[in-house]
């Protein structure tokens, strides 16, 4: 931590000394600038791609906010990135490593390692790609080994198994309006209640593992970005969830309303959320494999397997709790009610 400290104060808590402007540090780079991202979220980012004009490849990369929000969750990135810094080469190098901090607008922004590799979200909408069993399960496969790692190297002190953490006041303050939050807030209760019941070590944890924020590079991660909702102690089983749940919901995605989608017979395209549904209470080999991906992983981490399921209603509450989007988030909710309430069905019951 001292050379941390030496080098970016301001995100361990102390004064911050005088940064280049964003722009003015680009120039001095030598290295070519590329936007990449200027997300549409309320409280958006910039990434600025500084590239190699020698080997065309991406050396860093600037990450600033646009709103004062934004600026929070580049410090929380940063602070937590410079924590993580150090976990082994493997590892490592598929995490971003904090080199210096930028001024934009007023506001700080970070300067990271660039990682090599494909978005697993580039892979996984090429065609056919999710309607091929072996291709879906390498996906899986890949994050299953890097998540293992993270987890085997920051694993501390077990506790139980908490996927509360402030979901439901945060229900109740996004959506005072809406009519059975009540309801909805006493079966999250009896849900996280349950997964409680389960004890889990404190790991790292990336918060919004999706398939967006994974690079992939000969069938593994070779990089995973956007640590912004991270924790260096948190709940694992949130990381397992969010990548599951994620990659079920656009299974339908390039499928045209009411036709089936492609590799999934029973699956058809129109209603929201309807990959995850079937990825809950369907039959095939993709609600196998997600319900698999999921057992296992908590049964890795020492809690039942036979917790999938809750795991899983609890981790779309927390995206209609958390997410940035608001039309996003009351889509989870509204998901989140129709699969808490239903009827459970007798073990080795399945729907059709």
């Amino acid at each position: 931590m001292t050379s941390a400290a030496a080098l970016f104060p301001e995100l361990l808590g102390e004064a911050a000394p005088e940064r280049h402007g964003l722009w003015e540090y680009v120039r001095a780079s030598g290295l070519r600038a590329l936007v990449v991202c200027a997300s549409k979220t309320p409280n958006a980012k910039i990434i600025v791609l500084l590239v190699s004009p020698t080997t065309g490849r991406p050396v860093l990369a600037a990450k600033v906010p646009t709103t004062a929000a934004a600026a929070h969750a580049v410090e929380a990135e940063g602070r937590l990135l410079v924590e993580l810094d150090g976990l082994g080469p493997t590892l490592a190098a598929t995490i971003p490593r904090v080199v210096d901090m930028v001024e934009f607008e007023g506001r700080p922004g970070l300067v990271i390692t660039a990682v090599d590799g494909l978005p697993m979200k580039t892979s996984y909408l090429r065609w056919r790609h999710t309607a091929t069993p072996a291709r879906v399960a390498e996906d899986f496969d890949a994050i299953e080994q890097w998540a293992a790692e993270l987890h085997r190297r920051t694993s501390g002190r077990p506790a139980p198994l908490e996927m509360e953490a402030g979901v439901a006041s945060r229900l109740s303050s996004r959506f005072p309006d809406v009519a059975g939050l009540r309801e909805d807030l006493d079966r999250l209760a009896e849900i996280c209640a349950r997964l409680r019941r389960n004890t889990t070590p404190r790991t790292a944890v990336h918060g919004d593992l999706w398939l967006g924020n994974v690079l992939l590079e000969k069938r593994g991660v070779s990089g995973v970005v956007d640590w912004e909702g991270g924790t260096a102690a948190g709940e694992p089983v949130r990381d397992l969830v969010r990548f599951a749940l994620m990659y079920a919901l656009f299974l339908d995605r390039r499928t045209k309303v009411g036709r089936r989608v492609a590799g999934h017979p029973v699956l058809r395209a129109g209603d929201w959320g309807a990959g995850v549904v079937y990825a809950l209470n369907g039959t095939g080999w993709f609600p196998e494999l997600f319900r698999r991906f999921l057992r296992h992983g908590l049964a890795r981490l020492g809690a039942s397997p036979a917790s999938w399921r809750d795991a899983a209603l609890a981790g779309i509450a927390e995206t209609a709790a958390f997410t940035d989007d608001d039309e996003f988030a009351r889509l989870h909710l509204e998901l989140f009610r129709r699969l808490s309430s239903e009827r459970r069905l007798p073990a080795g019951h399945r729907e059709p």
